[in-house]
């Protein structure tokens, strides 16, 4: 009969070398396990088992790293302290289960930089497992983390006052692997992890009650094969954050293969029967894969692949807090039934940054091959910056995208508000005068082969530019209504039609209000 120990070490060689990032087969080292039953875990889902999970953490830290093992069993427990060199192996049939009591967690830490951002984003030692300064750290497996006792910070979560707010919280670390394993309702965050380099997530399946992942001021990640269903917040979210006390792009990152939901159930998802909540239940089925809101440090060469929206938000790109947006390709991503609209870029002056940080950038965004099926069309795909800082250099092409439709003639004539130092949201804006794009404070943008189609007739324009510079449109189509005014153009020069539907091929040096 095999030992624990050769089951443990038959089990950490199998993920390792079935990662996806793993090229070439190598000798793998011999690893030291520690049992967490061996420092005193019992696993019965009533005592809080923290401190022998901690004593085994430290015992093979002490060793010079190894892995701790959680046999199946439910173990309720409170701050958890990563050590360098270790790896977490939840077994299946393992669960963590945040307790609710507040005396089991850490205190927030001090941070004398937290008026720039979020509380949740400002702290990291108030969570259920958490490092700092760390290398060389990894929690693997197919068990579970069960959030319980996390505070989403949200008056109805009544919780009391001290709980942990984060199901893993990761500050200043570095060669870190997170994979297999599973969140139920994480908490504010199911993972907070700011100022992580070298980072790779695969194959998590997050189901939770705020935010799915915040990566945020972090160096070269893979993001790969993930489920997120986070129907009360974002499901992946690039930030760049203040919470350092320096700005530090999020840089050099790859999302490819996951799923985003933003109304299943919260638990259907692991438990698999896919559960949507009723029309009737508010919840704002956000979802979504993010970039921002904070935004101090930028976002810089990022590309996004293969990936399903699902019931949510669309694909939203924000700085507000004075960081660079810039170098990102999206490509070949589905969605369905989208609540806002499919694409939201937008530059801002919120400035939460220390006095005299200037407005950021956006520049060099290529988005391309994209379908979205059944979309709110109450607000149109939005490109907008500010006066006096245009968004710049963006490509959008070999789109389908069928809109819910039903604009009326007086929508055409709404003029949005700036609210240039708002926050971010795709709402912000309200009712939009176009229905398929609506592109404001630009210079230099293309729309090429784009498919625009309505459930019900739209009144409004398909696109309306006002403030935009350096405009092509190549091969455009969508609904033919007889009379129907389908481009506007506003304050905008140098614009270019070439064989898009309802209009001739034309080239426009300078139009102050042009309607075609």
């Amino acid at each position: 009969m095999q030992t624990i120990k050769q089951l443990v070490t038959r089990c950490f060689i199998f993920l390792i070398f079935s990662s996806p990032f793993i090229t070439h087969a190598t000798a793998a080292p011999t690893q030291a396990i520690f049992n967490i039953r061996d420092y005193g875990a019992k696993g019965d889902g009533k005592i809080n088992d923290a401190p022998a999970i901690n004593r085994a953490i430290e015992a093979a830290h002490a060793a010079g790293g190894g892995i701790v093992f959680f046999p199946a069993g439910v173990y309720v427990s409170g701050s958890i302290h990563l050590q360098s060199h270790i790896t977490l192996l939840l077994s299946n049939g393992s669960v963590i289960l945040a307790s609710e009591n507040p005396n089991d967690y850490d205190a927030p830490e001090p941070n004398p930089h937290d008026q720039y951002q979020d509380f949740g984003h400002s702290h990291w030692h108030n969570s259920l497992i958490w490092g700092e300064n760390l290398q060389n750290i990894a929690i693997m497996g197919t068990g579970m983390i069960d959030g319980k006792g996390l505070t989403r910070a949200y008056p109805s979560d009544h919780k009391p006052e001290g709980v942990g707010n984060k199901a893993i919280a990761l500050k200043n670390c570095h060669n870190v692997i997170l994979k297999d394993f599973k969140i139920y309702r994480g908490g504010w965050f199911g993972l907070l992890l700011t100022g992580v380099d070298n980072l790779t997530i695969d194959g998590l399946m997050i189901d939770t009650n705020r935010d799915g992942m915040d990566i945020d001021a972090c160096k070269n990640v893979h993001i790969t094969n993930c489920i997120v269903n986070s129907p009360y917040d974002d499901g992946i979210c690039l930030k760049s954050s203040y919470g350092l006390g320096y700005n530090k792009p999020t840089e050099n990152v790859t999302i490819s293969n996951c799923i985003v939901s933003g109304d299943y159930v919260i638990g259907t998802v692991i438990y698999g029967t896919f559960q949507l909540y009723p029309d009737s239940v508010r919840v704002p089925r956000t979802g979504r894969i993010k970039f921002g809101t904070e935004s101090n440090g930028g976002f810089k060469n990022i590309t996004i692949t293969n990936c399903v929206l699902d019931h949510c938000g669309g694909l939203a790109l924000e700085t507000v807090d004075g960081g660079d947006l810039e170098d990102v390709l999206i490509s070949n991503i589905t969605m369905k039934d989208i609540v806002n609209m499919p694409i939201f870029i937008r530059l801002g002056a919120r400035l939460r940054a220390p006095k005299g940080t200037p407005v950021g950038h956006i520049r060099r965004v290529n988005i391309n091959h994209i379908i979205v099926y059944h979309s709110a069309s109450k607000a149109a795909s939005t490109i907008s910056g500010i006066p006096n800082h245009p968004i710049e250099d963006v490509r959008i092409s070999d789109m389908q995208i069928y809109l819910n439709g039903g604009g009326t003639a007086d929508q055409a004539n709404i003029t949005p508000a700036e609210k240039e130092n708002a926050y971010p949201e795709p709402t912000m804006f309200g009712t939009t005068p176009s229905y398929g794009f609506y592109v404001r404070h630009v210079k230099g943008i293309e729309f090429r082969d784009i498919d625009l189609h309505t459930e019900q007739t739209d009144a409004r324009p398909a696109i309306q530019l006002d403030d935009v510079h350096q405009a092509i449109f190549r091969y455009l189509s969508f609904p033919i209504i007889p009379h129907q005014i389908n481009y506007r153009f506003i304050h905008s020069s140098h614009v270019e039609l070439f064989q898009c539907a309802a209009t001739n091929d034309e080239k426009i040096s300078l139009a102050n209000d042009i309607k075609r």
